[in-house]
């Protein structure tokens, strides 16, 4: 059996995994034909040019089939170049004016075409590109021999059988067209007659880069890969397909891959554009360059590449895709096609731990965001509706989420329903499942083990704090160790100061998930997004880290009093103070870029050299300014919080300043890594390859006086010619003095360049040196990174300072605008006391004209601690409820309520059952959820608790629905003793005033109802009432909802508006009679002498 049959089917490679899409089998055959006639294959492939794929590469392109694998053995025809040469001569004239060069590259094509009857009769050889078993003796026993390999590669090799083949990766479908006049469209489609012929195709088959393409493929299967290819970065097989339509750029066949491909200086906006999109995108470079490479042994190979970087939506840090991008940059839109990153790009992972004897399931969750160096920690018990999970995700908002493989289906429901909560492809949280075997607690403790033991750093969280943390916690820490190694961001685990239990952050005021969503805390309800939320109200900030504690700030108000004092107080400042200083120190904050992530990006040693310029400029201007101010700030500012942030920042920023002084400002922002630093006397590796540079520069420079003397020209000098240096000019005319020795590098019609054999030599150790420096200057840039790292955790502390600042400036200018008032908070009175309260957003949304009409609220927890509100639908109940609640989560956010005086006690949490809706994805009807929602308040409410129930039991029946809303509203007057607003439209419940007097009262929105005239005629058109609201809140209840106003103002047609108040009014009569018939029974069911039974009988009869 020939060697190189039998070599194809053992070292055959497939990666279907990895690439879709095939080539048929008659491929393979036509390949094996073309080996058989060697003068026909290398007439064809003439014609072809290759393009090379790799700068620096040989002329000479690896041939497709080297001559070391044709078929030696076997006997061909020695007329087979004539024959190929004859063929080509018939083929060309019948092909009805279709040039031959033309018919030279269809017929590398017409082998995926069908076999055909037709042969060529005057050579007796088949006239097919890919010829079948001919008449001719050789032919057949070519046939004969070919059969033999290939059943011997079959006993040798079981994957031959089992069909792994060239098909399975190079692209599929492809359809040509034959070069005769009747020609047809044909598929190559494999027969099984020769299914196992691809498998003898060998590696070389491939192109290097190719080949080198599979093996990084092989070890980053999930991950779609960009290669530097030279000037570009090219994406191949599934991946560039995937690409090209994310991308929308074109994807073309090259060789055997599909393949697009985009620009080296594009290639941070298409990485985030990619990861927008849920991808993981993989950054693969060359690490050879080309001086160095032409030096090496391994010269005539392709240049070596390996993976530099990987990115996800949580884990976009390095210079990829951190372009610097100066704020008016983007207001002027230059950078509008750059995706922007979101206020929040948390990586969660969570875990579950079930305790089969208890039936308890315990969820733990480690949170961390490698831009900003932020971990949190959380482990708890929760319910099967994932009630608890849900608020934090919520509260955390990640953009991807890390779960075992073998995640419960409650679970799995709750995050799908989350990741699809956006109907927008780049809004969406990209989930990821990993081994169930990594989140198991030997396996995770394990890995934390390991990592924790290896850290060096003083700042190392050591394995006694780590093993002191829940068992669920450590099953999430371990996993997400593993997965932030493959990016080399998990040095932001190695920190203790990072670290923070969420638990211990919510001991404010809880706010559960049904309450954010409710009270439209952080987005709205509507289309999801930020304007006409809380958040969007108070937001006011001018950094995107204040932007970040600020949405903080929001969804965890305090529950402690000096702390909600502290901030009242600089708010209180900031807003009446005149002080210039103040507005230095606001103005400072305007126009700076994300310093909280700048530094996060230097700490991972992934930052570019303009970056870290840009950040470590701005800290040290915004030091110095400081410094400047700090007479004033201790003079003119009283505020205890506003001076203890405006006090320490100086002092933790001056660690900066000596990093900026080493710094050359214009190779900084050039990006110039060979001349960044401009005193080398602390990088002696730099200062010596810069000596020996010098050294051979000063050999080129000496070197010219030889030049000078055998040209005779006192005046000559090195030229340089497209990025060629050093070329020694000479007229043509002149050519004749030129020694046989120099090397002509290039030409023109008047002169000639050449390099003499010292510069030749020169020059080359040259671009070795400058190509060393580049690599010298790589390891000193991470270095010098490594140890600004070192102050990494005083310069965060400065910027969450500065973060805090811009928060306050930004809850003094909302309560400047919005004249807002300054709540009085108090700890030992539970009550909620609000004078001319307002809606904050709705206030905002209907502008300056005054058109909110504000209400009073007083409720106390030891006496009117409970109102049932009633009143017509639209009457402004919902906004009411939710303005009551709002107006408390500002007050302990420690900013100024839309209020002309508001009291209010620290409330524990507020607790919502609001709206109505289904959840199909996770099994609830409305009812379900209305009553899951209802069960966790029930649950959870205490004393201290503002409870808000907006018509619970409207999803049942009538009866039910007032039943289970009696029962419900009796629980939390008569045992929780929590205040509790209760909108109803059901007048049963109203009842509950005269049972308990003392804590419960009812009113009702007002409105002004204008009735149409009813005629004595029963069968006159009854026409629905109009309702006039006037959006005050009223005490009384409201005997009816006045649904029918609703249905005329929704456009309901007039025939269906008149039949529904004519029913109305019959269920009206109808009730009214009942009412009446057991009012008239139960006063006779009273009577017991005859005297009284008489006086009924006569009232009775009179009506």
């Amino acid at each position: 059996m020939p060697k190189s049959l039998k070599k194809s089917c053992t070292t055959q490679t497939s990666i279907s995994k990895y690439f879709g899409g095939g080539l048929s089998s008659s491929s393979a055959q036509c390949e094996i034909n073309l080996k058989l006639n060697p003068a026909k294959h290398q007439a064809e492939r003439g014609k072809q040019k290759l393009s090379s794929d790799d700068v620096g590469l040989p002329a000479k392109r690896a041939k497709l089939v080297p001559k070391d694998q044709q078929l030696e053995d076997l006997d061909c025809e020695p007329g087979s170049s004539q024959s190929a040469k004859e063929t080509k001569t018939r083929t060309s004239q019948g092909a009805g004016g279709v040039c031959c060069s033309t018919l030279e590259r269809l017929k590398v094509f017409s082998c995926l075409s069908e076999p055909s009857d037709s042969q060529d009769k005057s050579g007796g050889a088949s006239s097919k590109a890919c010829g079948h078993e001919a008449s001719d003796p050789v032919q057949h026993r070519i046939t004969n021999t070919l059969q033999q390999a290939e059943e011997e590669c079959e006993d040798e090799e079981e994957d031959v059988k089992q069909g792994i083949s060239f098909s399975q990766f190079a692209k599929s479908g492809r359809k040509t067209k034959k070069g005769g006049g009747g020609g047809a469209v044909a598929d190559a489609t494999p027969s099984s007659s020769d299914s196992s012929a691809p498998s003898r195709r060998s590696k070389s088959t491939y192109t290097p880069l190719e080949q080198q393409v599979i093996q990084l493929k092989q070890q980053h299967k999930d991950a779609l890969l960009a290669v530097e290819c030279g000037y570009k970065y090219r994406f191949f097989g599934e991946d560039a397909e995937i690409a090209a339509k994310e991308l929308n750029i074109v994807c073309h066949l090259d060789h055997n891959f599909m393949t697009c491909s985009i620009p080296t200086h594009r290639l941070f906006v298409h990485v985030r554009r990619l990861v927008s999109h849920g991808h993981k995108v993989g950054v693969v470079k060359q690490t050879e360059t080309s001086a160095l490479k032409a030096s090496s042994a391994n010269r005539n190979t392709v240049f070596a590449r390996q993976l530099s970087a990987l990115y996800t939506k949580s884990t976009l840090v390095g210079e990829d895709v951190n372009p610097v991008c100066k704020l008016e940059d983007v207001e002027e839109g230059s950078c509008g096609d750059i995706v922007s990153d979101p206020p929040e790009s948390f990586l969660l992972c969570i875990s579950e731990n079930r305790d089969k004897l208890k039936k308890q399931l315990t969820v733990g969750l480690v949170a961390v965001q490698p831009s900003t160096g932020d971990v949190l920690l959380d482990c708890f018990p929760d319910s099967s509706s994932r009630s608890e999970l849900e608020s934090r995700v919520l509260k955390i908002n990640p953009v991807e989420i890390l779960v075992p493989s073998d995640l419960s289906e409650q679970t799995h429901r709750l995050l799908h329903s989350i990741a699809n909560a956006s109907s927008q492809a780049d809004d969406q949280v990209r989930v990821e499942k990993r081994d169930s075997a990594q989140f198991e607690f030997a396996s995770a403790m394990n890995t934390v083990t390991e990592f924790y033991c290896h850290a060096q750093n003083k700042d190392s969280r050591s394995l006694s704090c780590v093993a002191s943390l829940e068992s669920p916690v450590i099953c999430c820490l371990g996993p997400l160790i593993q997965y932030l190694q493959e990016f080399n961001l998990e040095r932001v685990l190695r920190s203790e100061s990072s670290f923070r239990h969420l638990s211990c952050e919510t001991e404010g005021m809880m706010l559960n998930a049904a309450t954010l969503r409710n009270l439209e805390i952080l987005n709205n309800q509507t289309d999801g997004t930020v304007k006409g939320s809380l958040l969007w109200v108070l937001d006011r900030t001018r950094t995107p880290f204040g932007k970040r504690l600020m949405r903080k700030w929001v969804s965890q108000p305090l529950a402690d009093p000096q702390s909600i004092s502290e901030r009242q107080d600089a708010v209180q400042e900031i807003l009446h103070s005149d002080s210039l200083t103040l507005n230095s120190i606001q103005s400072l904050l305007s126009h700076l870029p994300d310093l909280e992530r700048g530094i996060c990006s230097i700490y991972h040693k992934k930052s570019s050299t303009q970056e870290f310029y840009l950040i470590c400029s701005s800290l040290c201007r915004l030091g110095l300014e400081l410094q400047s101010l700090v007479s004033a700030i201790q003079s003119q500012v009283s505020s205890v919080l506003l001076r203890r942030l405006l006090l320490d920042t100086p002092d933790l920023l001056v660690p900066a300043h000596s990093f900026l002084k080493v710094l050359n400002e214009k190779a900084a922002k050039l990006g110039n890594k060979t001349e960044l630093f401009s005193d080398l006397s602390g990088f002696p590796v730099l200062q010596e390859r810069t000596e020996q540079i010098q050294a051979v520069l000063c050999e080129i420079q000496d070197h010219r006086r030889d030049v000078r003397l055998l040209l005779k020209a006192p005046a000559f000098d090195y030229t340089s010619v497209s990025g060629l240096e050093f070329l020694i000019e000479v007229k043509n005319s002149l050519s004749s003095t030129v020694p046989p020795d120099w090397v002509k590098v290039s030409s023109t019609k008047a002169v000639s360049r050449y390099h003499t054999p010292l510069l030749v030599d020169r020059y080359k150790k040259l671009q070795q040196l400058r190509e060393q420096l580049q690599l010298d200057c790589q390891r000193e840039w991470t270095n010098f990174l490594d140890q600004f790292g070192e102050h990494y955790h005083t310069m965060k502390r400065a910027i969450s300072h500065l973060a805090t600042v811009d928060c306050l400036f930004s809850l003094a200018e909302v309560a400047k605008q919005g004249d807002y008032c300054r709540p009085e908070v108090c700890e030992n009175q539970h009550q909620i006391m609000i004078k001319d309260g307002r809606h904050p957003a709705i206030d905002l949304l209907m502008g300056e004209h005054n058109q909110y009409v504000p209400n009073h609220t007083e409720l106390k927890g030891d006496g009117k601690r409970t109102m049932i509100i009633t009143g017509p639908n639209m009457g402004g109940k919902s906004s009411y409820i939710r303005q009551v609640a709002l107006i408390c989560i500002m007050a302990q956010m420690g900013s100024y309520v839309p209020a002309s005086e508001a009291c209010l006690g620290i409330l524990d949490g507020i607790y919502t059952r609001m709206g109505a809706s289904d959840n199909i994805y996770r099994g609830r009807s409305t009812f379900m959820e209305e009553l899951t929602e209802a069960s966790e308040i029930i649950s959870r409410a205490t004393e201290r608790s503002l409870v808000i129930l907006d018509e619970l039991g409207r999803g049942t029946s009538t009866h039910d629905g007032i039943a289970i809303a009696y029962a419900t509203l009796q629980y939390f007057i008569r045992d929780v003793k929590a205040i509790t607003l209760f909108v109803t439209h059901y007048p049963p419940l109203c009842e509950l005033e005269r049972l308990y007097p003392q804590h419960v009262s009812n009113y009702h929105m007002a409105f002004l109802l204008n009735e149409p005239d009813i005629s004595a005629d029963t069968d006159a058109e009854v026409q629905p009432e109009f309702i006039t609201f006037l959006y005050q809140l009223t005490e009384g209840a409201a005997g009816r909802s006045y649904g029918l106003n609703v249905a005329r103002l929704a456009d309901i047609p007039d025939p269906i508006l008149h039949t529904a108040a004519r029913k109305a009014r019959e269920l009206e009569n109808m009730v009214n009679v009942r009412r009446k018939s057991k009012k008239l029974l139960a006063d006779l069911w009273s009577i017991t002498d005859k005297s009284s039974l008489m006086m009924w009988l006569q009232s009775n009869s009179c009506q």
